[in-house]
Formats: C-alpha cells, structure tokens, sequence
C-alpha cells in the first residue's frame, strides 16, 4: 500500500488556486501509477468528490479544499517518509518540525492495508489529526481507545467473521481449516472464527499461518490440505498482499476456498484451475456524479504516464460500459491498449463517502464556530493557533445523506454500516473470469433477513460429487440417533449412538436426545413420541375372555347344584347338613364366581370400590357359612352324649349368629376403609416399558390387607375345626370335605399372595380372578360335588334305612 503523491499540475476546476486552500493529504496506493488499475479509480474518486465539494455553494463556502498525493510503493518505509513529509512540508525528514506555510493540515485520509495503517496511525495520533481510512478493514483497530483519531468509511472484519459462520451454519460445514498470513489482525481474526465456529457445533480440522520468506511452511500447508480428504472447506485468512505470495500448489482442486477478500492479484495465474472460491465482498456502488466524471474529464490535466494513457485511450473502446465510455475522435487508434475494466468503478465509494464524511465535518465545525460573516469564518482557519483535535467531535457526530441518497454516519466504532456480497469466481469456457454473486450478509439486518444465498447459482468443483458438498468430519447422526464425541477428537468428530428407551432425536445431528413426556414413549425408529399403549384386562382379548368364560361356566356348576339340592331339599343328605346355610354357601360361592366379572373391562371409580369390598364381603360370608357348618358338626356329635348342656343350643340360631357377626365385622372393615382411603383408577407408568397401566389403586394397603387377613383368620379357623372333627362318627359328616377344601383354599390363597406381589399391570389382575375362582371352585367341589355324586348315582345312600343301618 503506498502514500502516492501530487499531482503534477491542477486546472481551476481540480485547484483553485485564488483562494489558500483547507489542506487534506491523502495516502493512496498506485496513484498515479496504473499498474494497480482499482488504485486509480480510487484515485479519480477522490478527485471527483474533492472538485464536487469545491464547486458546491452549500458545502464549505468559501472554503477550498486541497490535497496532496503520496505513493509508499507498498512499502513501509516509504510509507513512514511519506507521513514525516506531510508534517514537515519538506522532502528532507525532519521530525516535529513544519516548514509549509501555505494552507492548513485538516486530515489525513488513506488507503493503507491494515498493518501500515495501524503503524501510521500512532504517528497521526501524536499530532492528534483525523486519520480517516477507506481500506483498512482491521479487527484491532475498533477500538476507539487505543486509537481514539481514527475512523473509517469500511466495515471491520469482525462482521466478516460473522458473516463467514453464516456461510459454514447453512452448508452444515462443521469440518474447516484455517490458512492465514502471520500479523496481529489475522492472528486476532482466527481467534474469533475459531471460537463462533466452535459456539455453533463446528470445529477446526487445522489452523495453519504463513509468511512471504517460509517456503518450508506452505509445503506443510499443502501436505495438510493433502491429507484431509473429508475436510472440503478452508477459510483463508489473508490480505492480497500476502496472498500474493501463496503459491497456486496450495490452492488444490476438489475445496471450497471462503476468503475475506476478493484474489484479485492471485487469480490472474490460476486461469486453468478449477476450484470453488466464495469470497466476501463490500457491497459496490457506483455513483452517477463519478462515472460522468470519468467520461467528460479533461485527463490531460491529470499526472499521467505512458500506461495511463492507454488507460484512457481504452475508455473508447466500443466494447467498454456504457457508464464510463467516452467519446473519442476517430483518429484514436485503439490498438495495444488496455482492456476497458468496470469492475473497480463501484468499490470507489468508500472513498467518495471519506472525503465528504470530512467534508460535512469540517462544515459543522465551520458553521459551529461562525457568528458573524462567513469572511471571518474563513479567517478562522489562517490562525497559527488552530488545533486538529477539535475536528474529532464534528466526525464522530458527522450524519448527512450522500449522492446515492444514503444515510452516512460512524456507529460507535467509527466505521460506516455496510453489507456484504458474495462472491463466487466462475471459469468461463473461454478461460475467462466471471465474478458471479450467489448472496450477500447484512449484519445490521433483523435475524433471518441478514444472510441470503443463492445455491443454484454457485459453481461448484466438478470433482465434487455431491453439490452442495459436504464438510464434515463423521457422517451426521441422522433423528432416533445422538453424538457421542469421540475421546481425545474434536467435538464435531464423533459417532452415532441410538437413543434410550423413551428418549428421541426429531431432528439430525442432536448432543442429546429428548425425554418424552409421561404419558408417551419413543417409536421404533426413535424420532418421535407416540402415546404409550393403555393396558387393562379387557374381555376383548384372549385372557379376559378365558376368565369371563370360566367365570360364568363355574356360575352356572353353582346354580346346577343350588337346584339339585333346593330339588332334593326332603332328602336326609341334604338336610344332615343343615340346608339354609348350604344355601347361604352356594348363593355366596355363586356371588364369588360372579364378582370376577368385576375385575374385568376398565377401571373406573366404581368398580374399583365395588372390587376389593365385594370380593371381601362376599368370601367372608362363605367362608363364615363353612364355619357355621364346622362347628355345627362338633355341636351335633356332643350333643348326643348324655347330660350334655349343648343341646340346648342346637338349632340354626348359633350358625346364622356366627355367619352374621363374622360378615358385620368384615363389613366395618370395609366401611372405615372405603371413608379413609378408597380404591380408585390409577394410571401406573412405570410397571411396564412404554405402556400406561390402568389399574385400581387399593388407597389404603393397610386396609387392604386387613380385609385380606380377616378372610384368611377365617380359613385358618375353617380348617382346624374342621380338620379336629374330620373323624367323628357321623355318617353325613362333613367335616372331612371341609377340612379338604380349606386345605384347597388356604393353598391358592398362599400361593396368591407372592405371585400377586411379584407380577405387574393386567396379570396382576387375573392372578386375583384366578385365585378367587380356584378357590371358590375348590370350595363349591369338595365340599357339594360329594352330595350331588350320592344325590345323583347313589340313590340308595341317601335314604333313612341307609342311614339307621349304618348307625
């Protein structure tokens, strides 16, 4: 970058040399120079603003604006004896020293690269002038206190970077590397992309610096970008300058380069190469007031040499755009000139909108400090006294619309709000370059407004087989799957791991995946919550409707032998055994069958109370009628010894006593539970795996178990009595069938109550319904198919004859 100087001789319309000029020195690379042909449309920008300014009559008035040109040669040196010289007014270096007299020092507007205008800056800053930069784009010069006099009317890279992770989130690009030249600003820039990267699931396959004099380090890069296949995408962290001496063997085929700046110098050899670059551009603009400024200038006035001529000569090429196409005489010969090139024309703006930018200032500061006549403002600016530093605050606060009817102003970091485009070299067949733009970042734009891209409009690598291409480390998890990074690797290498039961993964590449809600559970593939499957023992299905089935086939067996016996009902078997409570029993035990059914279909509040209570009360009045009937047995065979005081209590009275107060005491049990805790339907989302149960919630285990218990003292009781008096000589005696039945009973009951504990949802419920059925069954077998079998095949059994006989 170079601070160019002069020009060589000025027209009244360039200079106006009748008035003492407001001094502006400007640092331009190239100029006058063509060799860098974008440095001489910033050149002719700046004269074109700089003629404007002076020839409007509401801009400074009266007030002439000059400038002197430098050239650095981009070259450092140069660069620090060009700034001595615009302080000392001498060709001969001599610091803190001014020998002009003519004219005063405003501003120092440049167009330095970043590292020569940070370096300059602190010279500048000595002397507290407006350093005012329309190139440098450095992250490290944001800040306003380490540089509190500089501005500029470019965006910093810091937008860029953002811009840059834009670009990588929508492609899905998480695998990239990092190529940049080693200064200050680039190392800060790779600091910032790493860390966004990384913030947005990325990572860096490798960050790689260079300089211009290591050749031993680009090999490297080379063997790294070798190397890595699956890493497609390299972001190149770098100025033209720099670049310039990155040699083509870097840029291999078959990546995606993503650059912060247009390779205008190095694209020039890489003609035949054919690689996929996508750099970020400031948005051009081209100004109506400088194109016709280009066309009707007199450039014979301006410094010129051989090179610039033929510059200009070009411009009448038929062939050139109409926006800058001049007219020419037919006697310019257009042979050996140099090709008409538009592409710069628009990038001048930045300079346009620096030299009004100080302009508007210098005009606030000129009508801030009149009070009088704008002759004695004018006066103002010959004081010896007249210090720079005051300008500061007209810049900072500068705001004005320019040519293009745009709103001007430096945000809080002194620079302008700019966006970006996109662009994408493509390869003409003609071996020509065209700059296509695919997108653009605006990074002042609302959330989903700032970035747009055009896919269909990139040209891709046709080594690439799938477009867009893919820059990932692993293959993405796909939904039902999450990332498990992989120990001692990157975080964006990792590898696929279904999720868990009950968990999902709806969308690619989760960290984790997400638990579904209570009541629903994970499909097959993983991806999305299902409701869980609701479980109850429905008459619809097979077990229900085994159950029902045997339920109502044992109810029936029960009422077959209630008639059999109420037809019989005169016959000595049938009254030996005391027939009202064999009736109570039969009636009971029919009831018991019957009650299953209650277990069966959904759960609801009612059949969850009717459940336990029904079941309990009923089998307590069985299982108290078999009571009844024990000891009636023991009572009739000691009331036949002589003298015996039991007689006196024979009859029905004592078993319907026994029966009734054995039913009143379970009765309570379950009226003090149904008033402190009831059953009532449960959804149960943990017994089984991706199903809700419903089942009935007993509300009280306590309670429950009481019930339970009270039946099981009773059977105890049954089975002893029974069991003591199985051996009494009677020949319709009982007791031997009760007392195996009971040893039925007390054996399902037994082994009901670990298997009840031990099984879950709907088993549960039919282990119940089988042990209330298995034992009533037992009950009603043992103790009445006895007395069917004499009633029905043995006639003759159940006859007074036999029975004296037998006695």
């Amino acid at each position: 970058m170079g601070i160019a100087g002069i020009p060589h001789g000025s027209s009244p319309g360039l200079w106006d040399s009748r008035r003492d000029p407001l001094q502006v020195h400007v640092n331009l690379t190239g100029i006058p120079s063509i060799y860098y042909e974008e440095n001489y449309f910033d050149y002719l920008a700046f004269v074109s603003a700089v003629e404007e300014i002076n020839n409007s009559s509401e801009l400074l008035p009266n007030i002439t604006l000059g400038f002197h040109l430098y050239e650095s040669y981009r070259n450092s040196f140069f660069a620090l004896g060009a700034a001595i010289n615009i302080f000392t007014g001498m060709d001969i270096w001599v610091p803190n020293y001014r020998c002009k007299t003519s004219g005063t020092l405003a501003a120092i507007i440049e167009g330095l690269q970043s590292e020569e205008s940070r370096q300059m800056s602190n010279m500048f800053r000595m002397y507290h002038y407006p350093q005012i930069s329309f190139i440098s784009q450095s992250l490290l010069m944001s800040d306003t206190f380490k540089f509190p006099f500089f501005y500029r009317t470019v965006p910093s890279e810091l937008h860029i970077c953002a811009g840059i992770v834009s670009l990588l989130k929508h492609f899905g690009w998480t695998w990239v590397g990092i190529i940049a030249s080693e200064d200050e600003n680039n190392l800060r820039m790779i600091q910032i992309l790493r860390e966004e990267i990384e913030q947005n699931g990325g990572c860096t396959a490798f960050i790689e610096t260079f300089s211009q004099s290591n050749s031993m380090t680009l090999k490297k890069i080379h063997k790294i970008v070798m190397d890595m296949p699956s890493m497609n995408v390299i972001i190149l962290c770098s100025n033209e300058e720099n670049i310039f001496y990155l040699p083509l063997l870097v840029l291999n085929p078959g990546k995606i380069w993503i650059t912060k700046t247009e390779l205008n110098f190095l694209l020039k050899g890489i003609e035949k190469v054919n690689i996929t670059i996508l750099s970020f551009a400031i948005v051009k603009k081209k100004i109506p007031s400088f194109t016709k400024f280009i066309q009707e200038v007199n450039f014979t006035l301006l410094p010129s040499d051989h090179h610039t001529k033929m510059w200009w000569t070009g411009l009448c090429d038929s062939q050139c755009s109409k926006d800058i196409k001049r007219s020419c005489s037919p006697d310019v010969k257009l042979s050996f000139v140099r090709p008409c090139n538009t592409n710069y024309t628009g990038k001048s703006i930045s300079v346009y909108n620096a030299v009004y930018a100080l302009a508007h200032a210098l005009h606030d500061m000129l009508m801030s400090g009149s009070r009088n006549t704008t002759s004695r403002t004018t006066e103002m600016w010959k004081l010896p006294d007249y210090l720079p530093w005051k300008l500061h605050h007209y810049l900072k606060n500068v705001h004005f619309k320019n040519n293009l009817d745009e709103e001007i102003f430096f945000n809080e970091n002194r620079e302008l709000n700019t966006d970006y485009n996109i662009i994408n070299l493509v390869h003409l067949p003609n071996g020509e370059q065209h700059r296509e733009i695919v997108g653009s970042y605006n990074p002042y734009a609302s959330q989903g407004q700032d970035f747009i891209i055009n896919e269909k409009a990139i040209v891709w690598d046709s080594t690439f087989t799938q477009t867009p291409p893919e820059a990932k480390c692993s293959e993405s998890c796909p939904p039902g799957f999450m990332k498990l990074t992989r120990k001692g690797e990157p975080i964006c290498c990792f590898d696929c791991i279904p999720c868990p039961q009950g968990e999902i993964s709806n969308q690619s590449d989760m960290d984790n995946c997400m638990k579904c809600q209570e009541d629903h559970w994970s499909n097959h593939k993983r991806d999305t919550c299902i409701p869980k499957l609701i479980i109850f023992l429905s008459d619809e299905e097979a077990l229900g409707m085994a159950l029902t089935t045997s339920s109502i086939f044992f109810s029936l067996i029960n009422a077959i032998i209630l008639g059999i016996l109420i037809h019989y009902r005169d016959t000595p078997i049938v009254r030996a055994n005391n027939r009202g409570i064999s009736y109570i029993l039969l009636i009971s035990l029919m009831i018991c069958f019957l009650c299953s059914l209650i277990f069966i279909g959904r759960p609801e509040p009612v059949t969850c109370i009717l459940r336990q209570t029904t079941f309990g009360m009923i089998f307590s009045i069985s299982l108290s009628s078999i009571l009844a009937k024990t000891i009636t047995v023991v009572m009739a065979f000691h009331a036949t010894k002589p003298g015996s005081k039991l007689r006196k209590l024979m009859g029905s009275r004592i078993s319907y006593t026994i029966i009734l107060s054995c039913s009143l005491f379970q009765f309570t049990l379950c009226l003090i539970w149904l008033f402190t805790a009831p059953p009532f339907p449960y959804h149960n989302m943990q017994s089984e795996t991706g199903a809700i149960v419903i089942e009935c919630n007993e509300g009280s285990i306590i309670a429950f178990y009481c019930v339970l218990g009270f039946l099981g003292f009773l059977a105890g009781i049954c089975f002893i009595t029974a069991f003591l008096s199985r051996n009494l000589p009677d020949s319709f005696n009982e007791a031997k069938y009760i007392t195996f039945s009971m040893l039925v009973f007390c054996s399902v009951w037994l082994t009901f109550i670990p298997t009840y504990l031990s099984t879950r949802g709907k088993y549960m419920v039919a282990v119940e319904i089988f042990a209330i059925q298995a034992s009533s069954a037992g009950l009603l077998g043992c103790i009445f198919m006895p007395k069917c079998c004499i009633i029905l095949l043995r006639p003759d059994m159940n006859s007074r004859k036999y029975l004296t006989k037998n006695n």
